[in-house]
C-alpha cells in the first residue's frame, strides 16, 4: 500500500496515546541505520518495514512462478515471536520478544499471506492467525497494534490473511462482529462527498473522510481477498456509481468502493498525493492498489487506464522504493492478466529478484525452468535503493498533537479527493 519519511523524522517519532492522525511526507533515508541481514530483500533500513517488504517480495515471486531462496524464507519465519505475532523488524531474533517490542497486525497478516502461498508453513501461519484472532476488536476490525482503534487498512489486510489461511473472514468474529461490520462503519454513505469510499479511521468527532488508500484496501477486504487476486466476474451493469441500496453488504461495500476509485482515476489515470506545501503529484503505490481493487471487483475496463499509466511511469519510482514496490506492480499486472516480465518494457520479476538472494528456480514465460546462483543476486542489489519506499514505509510513529500517526504498509493517512 505512499509516503516518504526522512530518517530524522523516523528517529524523532514518539508514541503518544490517542487516535491515529494523518502522516506527513518527507524524503527517503539516505543510508540504512542498521545492518541488512542475510536473506532480506532490499538495501534500505528494515527497521520499519522489514517483514512487510519481505512478505510482499516472497508473495510476488511465488505468484510469478519463482521459488524463493531458502534463506529468504527462513529470514521471514525467523522473525516470528513465540506468541505468533510479527513485528516490523527484529534485529536480534535470539532474544525473545518482550513487552517493549511493538508487534503489529499488518506485518503479521502480510507474513501469513506470503507463507500460506509458499506452502509448508502451517505451524507458523496457524500461530499467526491465532494471534490475530486474539487481538480482534469488539467492532470486528483490527487496529495496527493490539488494542488500537480499528482502521480500514489493518482490517482489510487481516481479512486477506484469514482468507489465505483458509478461514472465512465473515466467520472470524469478536462480540458477534466480523471485519465486514467494521468496514461498514468506515464506509461513506452514497449521498455524501466521496460516497462509497472508505475512511482510514473516524476523526475525533466521529466523522469520516474519503481516503483512496483505505478504499483500495477496503475493496479487497470486503471481497475477502488478499494482495494477490485475479479479475473478478465482469459486472453486467453499465453503471459504476455508488448504490445506497446494498451499501451494507460485503458485495455492496466493495462495489461502492470500486466506484469511488474508478471515478478518481477516470481523468488522469492515476491517483494524486500532496506533500505539505507542494502541489499534487502522482501516487504510484495507491494507483497500483487501485488497479488490483478494480480488477478484483471485475471492473477491468476501468483499471486499464491506470495500469497503462503505471507501465509508462512507474520505473523510477519502483527502482527507488525497492522490493515491495516491485511486488505491488507485479500484483497489479497479475490481477489484470498482464505479463509482469514485459511491463512497460521492464521485467519486474527480474528486477525484484535482483534486490535479494537469488531464487532457487524460476519459470520463465516460455515455461522453461531456470536455475540461478544463490549468491549472485546479493551482489546485484540496487545501490540506488536509498530509502524507505515512497509507498512502503511501515509502522512509523508520528507525534502530532494528541494522536499517534501510523504509516502502515506505506499507506498514507492523508485525505484524498
Amino acid at each position: 500500500m505512499n509516503i516518504r519519511r526522512s530518517a530524522a523524522t523516523l528517529a524523532a517519532a514518539t508514541v503518544v496515546l490517542g487516535a491515529a492522525v494523518p502522516a506527513v511526507a518527507a524524503t527517503p533515508s539516505p543510508t540504512p541505520s542498521v545492518a541488512i541481514p542475510d536473506g532480506l530483500y532490499g538495501t534500505a533500513d528494515p527497521t520499519y518495514d522489514g517483514v512487510w517488504r519481505q512478505s510482499l517480495a516472497l508473495l510476488a515471486q511465488r505468484t510469478t512462478g519463482v521459488t524463493p531462496a531458502e534463506r529468504a524464507v527462513a529470514w521471514l519465519t525467523g522473525q516470528q515471536c513465540a506468541n505468533g505475532a510479527f513485528a516490523a523488524f527484529r534485529a536480534d531474533t535470539a532474544k525473545p520478544c518482550d513487552a517493549k517490542l511493538m508487534v503489529d497486525t499488518n506485518s503479521t497478516a502480510a507474513a501469513v499471506q506470503a507463507l500460506a502461498a509458499l506452502g509448508g508453513h502451517e505451524a507458523t501461519t496457524d500461530k499467526a492467525v491465532g494471534w490475530l484472532k486474539s487481538v480482534q476488536n469488539a467492532d470486528g476490525g483490527w487496529g495496527y497494534t493490539p488494542g488500537g482503534a480499528s482502521d480500514a487498512n489493518s482490517t482489510s489486510v487481516v481479512a486477506g490473511a484469514m482468507a489465505a489461511a483458509g478461514q472465512q473472514p465473515a466467520a472470524v468474529k469478536k462480540a458477534g462482529k466480523s471485519a465486514y461490520d467494521a468496514l461498514v462503519r468506515l464506509s461513506l454513505p452514497c449521498d455524501r462527498a466521496g460516497g462509497g469510499a472508505f475512511a482510514y479511521q473516524p476523526d475525533k468527532k466521529g466523522g469520516l473522510a474519503a481516503n483512496a488508500d483505505a478504499t483500495a484496501a477496503g475493496v479487497l477486504g470486503a471481497l475477502g481477498k488478499g494482495f494477490v487476486t485475479t479479475a473478478g466476474k465482469t459486472s453486467a451493469s453499465a453503471e459504476h456509481t455508488c448504490a445506497a441500496a446494498d451499501a451494507r453488504t460485503p458485495g455492496g461495500l466493495a462495489r461502492n468502493g470500486a466506484a469511488y476509485l474508478a471515478a478518481a482515476v477516470l481523468t488522469d489515470g492515476y491517483l494524486k498525493s500532496a506533500l505539505p506545501g507542494a502541489a499534487d503529484q502522482p501516487d504510484h503505490g495507491n494507483t497500483a492498489d487501485t488497479v488490483v481493487a478494480l480488477a478484483a471487483q471485475g471492473w477491468t475496463e476501468q483499471a486499464r487506464k491506470p495500469l497503462a499509466w503505471l507501465e509508462e511511469n512507474s520505473a523510477a519510482w519502483a527502482k527507488q522504493s525497492g522490493p515491495a514496490a516491485y511486488a505491488q506492480l507485479i500484483f497489479a499486472a497479475h490481477a489484470m492478466g498482464a505479463d509482469p516480465r514485459r511491463f512497460g518494457g521492464a521485467d519486474l520479476v527480474a528486477q525484484l529478484d535482483a534486490t535479494g538472494p537469488a531464487p532457487q528456480a524460476a519459470t520463465k514465460a516460455d515455461g522453461r525452468a531456470a536455475g540461478s546462483d544463490d549468491t549472485s543476486a546479493a551482489e546485484k542489489k540496487d545501490d540506488s535503493e536509498s530509502g524507505f519506499g515512497v509507498w512502503w514505509t511501515v509502522g512509523v510513529f508520528l507525534v502530532a498533537g494528541i494522536g499517534i500517526g501510523f504509516l502502515i504498509s506505506g499507506r498514507g493517512r492523508k485525505q484524498q479527493p
